[in-house]
């Protein structure tokens, strides 16, 4: 994995670049629509492709470890093969996931014991075992395994919690050494930068991870409970003690805002669940704020969903036809929601690219940022 840096903010961190995979290039800054199971929820591959102009999506380790399960993956030639995705796929560690599952596992040097949410079944997660799983899958882009700490976990505890993931990723680094790809290309690894809300923390984990000298870096650990001001202070915390020739990830972030302040901080990729999970709930996000397409305002609305145009839905269907949808169980609806959502954040970040490039970021950003806080 390469990664070229082709133009830099003069007034911000914000750059754009490109990095190339072996199942393609990835132009940054980048959203990364999310297909936890395989599946971007709701939404073809030929949309993806075509209408939401996705170049990378992200599955979750987790995940596709209890289903369909890492025998029946192999037996395919891995995921891409399975789910018929021939463009580039990062996997999360499953990290996050063993977070969320506070009640139901146990964590100790040697990994994570946890118990699935789909029939209470118990596996156990180490280091080298994830690095296998993700061998399995095939992913492009992997991650090290690591503990999220709550926003709110106190510094004994956020110390301690660092002290296992660096453990862990050293772990990580030696099975990635000692093993090979199981179809015949490449794949990356990224550390995930911990540390909590602390600076020092985070500071400390960023320069084990710039240590290693790896293929780019995550910075994982955040909007999990923190205040959004506190979230760009770890972020600049951290961009500046990792490699600069390296893309960095932000996992998990996140609104409209939260991508474009983070790109102003540096950051190069990023993913999150709340295009398609609130596009199912009828919230839309556009060039102009953010509507709820259940509000009764626009049942006889007939103009376009984003007036400026940002989504192939909008030259077809009317808010009030996409409010008539959602009021009707219609599941056509969320569909739409969701494919306008993910069309509207590749529109967002490829507009940043375009603004770095021509040396306009931060006054377009600044504008932007005032329109997408709004509520239509």
């Amino acid at each position: 994995m390469t990664f070229d840096i082709l133009s830099a903010d003069t007034e911000s961190a914000a750059r754009c670049g490109v990095f190339h995979t072996a199942h393609g290039s990835v132009h940054t800054p980048i959203f990364m629509p999310v297909g936890t199971a395989g599946s971007v929820k709701g939404v073809f591959h030929r949309d993806l492709i075509n209408e939401v102009k996705a170049e990378i999506i992200l599955g979750n380790t987790y995940h596709l470890y209890l289903r369909p399960g890492t025998a029946i993956l192999r037996q395919a030639g891995g995921l891409h093969k399975f789910i018929g995705w021939d463009r580039p796929v990062l996997t999360d560690s499953g990290g996050y996931q063993i977070f969320s599952l506070a009640e139901n596992r146990k964590l100790n040097a040697a990994g994570c014991t946890f118990r699935s949410h789909i029939d209470g079944s118990k596996h156990t997660f180490t280091p080298e075992s994830v690095i296998d799983i993700q061998r399995c899958i095939g992913a492009d882009i992997m991650m090290a395994l690591d503990e999220c700490p709550p926003g709110t976990a106190g510094r004994g505890y956020a110390k301690k919690s660092l002290a296992l993931t660096r453990q862990w990723l050293e772990r990580c680094m030696a099975r990635m050494q000692t093993t090979e790809p199981l179809y015949g290309y490449e794949q990356a690894l990224f550390p995930i930068v911990q540390g909590c809300v602390y600076p020092d923390l985070r500071r400390e984990a960023a320069e084990h991870a710039a240590a290693l000298d790896t293929d780019g870096y995550a910075i994982g650990g955040l909007s999990v409970g923190e205040p959004a001001e506190v979230m760009y202070e770890m972020i600049e915390t951290v961009t500046p003690v990792l490699p600069y020739h390296k893309p960095r990830y932000l996992m998990g972030v996140g609104t409209p805002v939260n991508i474009l302040e983070s790109i102003a901080r540096g950051v190069d990729m990023f993913d999150c669940v709340m295009p398609t999970r609130n596009g199912r709930t009828g919230m839309l996000f556009t060039s102009e704020g953010v509507i709820n397409i259940k509000n009764q305002k626009w049942a006889d609305d007939l103009s376009a969903i984003d007036p400026n145009g940002h989504a192939f839905v909008d030259g077809i269907y009317s808010k009030a036809y996409l409010r008539h949808l959602f009021v009707s169980g219609e599941m056509l609806g969320p569909q739409i929601a969701s494919l306008h959502n993910l069309s509207f954040y590749l529109w967002l970040v490829g507009a940043a690219r375009e603004q770095i490039a021509a040396g306009t970021f931060m006054p377009w950003k600044n504008k932007m940022v005032k329109k997408l806080i709004r509520r239509l």
